[in-house]
């Protein structure tokens, strides 16, 4: 059985001089690929550096490379130029994470939105999917990604945490769905039990979104309070049983749907 972390965030400081470590901990515990998340300029191209360092074969480590809602800010006439050249590496698989984010709004909205529309039409013109955030801002996502849709090769809801109405609202987009460690906790994620069903096999991919959302259930749960990609078996058995799926069906149409979606 294997598994492809579609959102680890391995250049995190929590993780600094143990990447190496945790690598070789998902993949002792079946997860043969992982994504890492670019989240500015900057953490893109670290990201980047730790796919060539730690996999220089290229076999088990890829990355995204975009600038995060909550850095939008810092998008200027240079941005594009960078980010151009970070997604024609081909260790980088995807645009972003990129998105909105009106919960926090450490961006103002509408250099969010400028943002978000610079790199959905890199996205297109380079033949890229696209790795997108959004809290408390599906509406307007929705309404932006509509003009971009059909010349996207695809976009994952990265970290779903919405209601039914969003869901379905995406899935009526022909978007992918990305699933956490959210969905294990009894005190805000119990409302995606009965959702997980609904999302298609082709549709839906897993993600630990290390180190953030260390699954609640986990038991023994580490002693750092750390989340890490080992841990990603967690968020399938928990997809699994609410999808009413074996762990294996669940593992192989997820994995087969990551392997398609970011080309690896």
């Amino acid at each position: 059985m294997q598994l492809i972390d579609i959102g680890v965030n391995l250049t995190n400081s929590s993780f600094r001089d143990q990447q190496a470590a945790i690598v070789e901990r998902a993949l002792e515990a079946g997860v043969t690929q992982m994504v890492l998340t670019g989240t500015s300029l900057d953490v893109s191209e670290q990201a980047l550096e730790l796919c060539q360092q730690l996999d220089p074969c290229g076999e088990h480590l890829f990355a995204t490379a975009g600038v995060h809602p909550h850095d939008a800010k810092a998008w200027d006439a240079g941005s594009e130029g960078r980010l151009r050249q970070l997604l024609n590496e081909p260790r980088v698989r995807a645009v972003g994470e990129c998105g909105l984010d009106f919960n926090r709004d450490f961006s103002p909205r509408p250099l969010q939105e400028k943002a978000l529309e610079a790199q959905l039409a890199l996205a297109a013109e380079l033949r890229l999917p696209v790795f997108l955030h959004e809290r408390d801002a599906n509406e307007r996502l929705l309404a932006i990604l509509k003009a971009y849709r059909d010349h996207l090769t695809g976009a994952v809801v990265h970290c779903f945490t919405g209601e039914r109405d969003a869901l379905f609202a995406y899935l009526d987009m022909d978007l992918h769905i990305g699933i956490t460690g959210w969905i294990c906790d009894e005190r805000r994620g119990t409302h995606l039990h009965p959702l997980v069903g609904n999302i298609a096999e082709g549709r839906l991919m897993l993600e630990s979104d290390a180190p953030y959302l260390l699954p609640r259930s986990l038991r023994p749960k580490p002693k750092s309070g750390r989340n890490e990609p080992a841990f990603l078996p967690e968020v399938l058995r928990e997809v699994a049983l609410h999808r009413g799926e074996s762990i294996e069906h669940t593992a192989a149409h997820t994995t087969a749907t990551a392997r398609a979606f970011f080309q690896i």
